[in-house]
């Protein structure tokens, strides 16, 4: 025989275990929506890189023409050697949902300099 189950004996068990999964849940929806924020930073500074380098390999300057590209707030750095040009992007990724340490986002490119170019980047 099967013992008989009272009616309303778990009232209230879908609530607690809601108040027990809610915060996990919010916490996985910040983290995924830092991590697509991330990647589209990253992206962002892979071409801004991109746009850099062939511009200072061309003897165009480098740093301004990451900088229209780049994240805003992003650190860009464009350096010249003797045959190669190197443009650095490092850009700031906010964490969602408070005060906390964000991610850094790095990306380089390095172009060969074509010939008769200046020999400065301007």
């Amino acid at each position: 025989m099967t013992a008989r189950r009272w009616p309303g004996r778990d009232r209230g068990s879908f609530t607690a275990e809601l108040a027990a999964g809610l915060p996990a849940l919010m916490l996985l929806l910040l983290a995924g929506l830092t991590a697509v924020d991330a990647v589209t930073t990253r992206a962002q500074c892979v071409d801004a890189v991109r746009e850099g380098a062939i511009a200072a390999a061309r003897g165009e300057p480098g740093e301004e023409a990451a900088a229209r590209v780049a994240p805003g707030g992003s650190i860009v750095d464009a350096r010249l050697d003797q045959d190669t040009v190197t443009v650095t992007v490092v850009a700031r990724v906010r964490l969602l949902g408070g005060g906390l340490p964000g991610l850094t986002v790095r990306a380089s490119a390095v172009a060969a300099r074509e010939p008769g170019g200046p020999a400065e980047i301007p």
